[in-house]
């Protein structure tokens, strides 16, 4: 394998990222970088379905349960400890295997992405008028201003709002625009997506949903507020999160609670699924093959350097 191999396993939230992900590391070796936004938090681990350690099989993970929910990670933070954990990774040559859900985390880690500075006279005055407004109210004018980054961030996701309306008015363009090239900035990366039919993965998000309350996810959420939780800027918008805190306050019952995580995450899949689909350098691979494994390492030698060819999307993988 050549040193500078990273590879990417992604696709939509329930597709089984993480059990591909460990099973590659046993056969490459490797060790997984974690490249979900929320697994970063301490304590968030059932609503975040975070890999046990049991799971994990020995693997070494990076970013798992290293920010208490009072923190926030921005993209760009994010960014460099993934690529500190990917450098540490290639020069032990062991090959790093990013794994996660979060599409604009995949991208600023692997492709030359550059981010634009901040203003922080027009960053306060936008985080006031979020408190004072909501991110409803923020985000229906970004989708006024540039309805293209509109589509690809979460009505609910306030610090991304805010920080697009913020590029928008220090550069004069689209916040889009700032995403970067389709260039990788580690030669050897290849990015295996998983292809999972719309049916099958809103039956596996429902069944999660009922998995996670069922092994004590509002106990998680009453733990989180007493450490914190709703001080953070970030954690406290996880999905589930959120719907799990308005049935604590009462607002919700608890099978409102579920259909309403099921619902949102659902939702999410199809934005992330949507995000991904953008990108021509992923490899899709049938999420249930037998052979997945075999399949994937397939993809992964043949994109090296010295290989006989390169293996493409794989007909048949995609879905509407």
């Amino acid at each position: 394998m050549a040193r500078s191999l990273v590879v990417a396993v992604v696709g939509p939230t329930a597709a089984g990222k993480s059990d591909l992900s460990v099973a590659l590391c046993k056969e490459l070796p490797g060790e997984v970088v974690n490249a979900d936004a929320m697994q970063v938090y301490r304590g968030m681990d059932v609503g975040t379905a975070k890999i046990t350690p049991a799971e994990r099989a020995g693997v070494q993970h990076h970013l798992l349960d290293i920010l208490d929910v009072t923190q926030t990670a921005t993209v760009a933070e994010f960014q460099q400890l993934a690529r500190a954990a990917i450098d540490d990774c290639l020069g032990r040559q062991v090959v790093p295997v990013l794994a996660g859900g979060s599409a604009l985390y995949v991208r600023a880690i692997l492709d030359d992405f550059a981010f634009p500075g901040t203003d922080p006279a027009v960053r306060e005055r936008l985080e006031a008028e979020l408190e004072e407004q909501g991110s409803g109210v923020l985000h229906r004018r970004l989708a006024e201003v540039d309805p293209a980054a509109a589509e690809q961030i979460l009505p609910s996701n306030g610090r991304r709002i805010v920080r697009a309306l913020e590029v928008i008015e220090i550069t004069g363009g689209p916040y889009v625009a700032t995403l970067p090239e389709h260039t990788y900035v580690y030669p050897g990366a290849v990015q295996l997506g998983l292809d999972v039919p719309r049916p099958i993965l809103d039956e596996r998000i429902d069944r999660r949903v009922d998995r996670m309350f069922e092994q004590g996810f509002v106990d998680e959420v009453k733990d989180l507020l007493g450490k914190g939780l709703l001080d953070g800027r970030t954690a406290n918008r996880a999905l589930g999160y959120s719907q799990v805190i308005a049935l604590l306050r009462g607002e919700l019952s608890e099978t409102e609670a579920r259909e309403r995580t099921a619902q949102a995450t659902r939702r999410f899949a199809r934005r992330q699924d949507s995000w991904f689909r953008k990108d021509p350098r992923i490899t899709w691979l049938p999420w249930d093959a037998p052979d997945l494994v075999d399949r994937a390492l397939e993809v992964v030698r043949g994109n090296q350097p010295g290989a006989a060819g390169v293996v493409g999307v794989e007909e048949g993988a995609r879905h509407v």
